[in-house]
């Protein structure tokens, strides 16, 4: 381990890791994000029909999102949950793609 360590010029790695605040320049964690609606397909019987039918599920629509959101955000187009709130970070539903977006 070095004793002399440059702080002017800490490794990307060592600024990631500190809070948001005790970085040398800060910056937030959060972000927002383009979130594509997953396309499932569901198999589901009916009772009249002798097979079981596909069914399209999802409309690949695309929802801006904070990263960090505090509710359930749905889609738009056909009201699947996009992603779920936890302590810090919203989690995705599974299948779910995003995007991080630029400034």
């Amino acid at each position: 381990m070095p004793l002399a360590k440059d702080l002017l010029h800490p490794s990307p790695e060592e600024e990631k890791r500190k809070h948001k605040k005790k970085r040398l320049v800060q910056s937030p964690n959060s972000y927002f994000m383009d979130v594509k609606c997953p396309g499932e397909e569901i198999t589901c019987s009916s009772g009249e029909s002798t097979g079981p039918q596909e069914l399209e599920k999802g409309c690949y629509k695309i929802t801006t999102v904070f990263s960090h959101a505090q509710t359930v955000v749905l889609c738009v187009g056909c009201s699947t949950v996009l992603c779920q709130p936890t302590g810090g970070k919203a989690r995705l539903t599974e299948g779910c793609s995003f995007r991080r977006k630029q400034h």
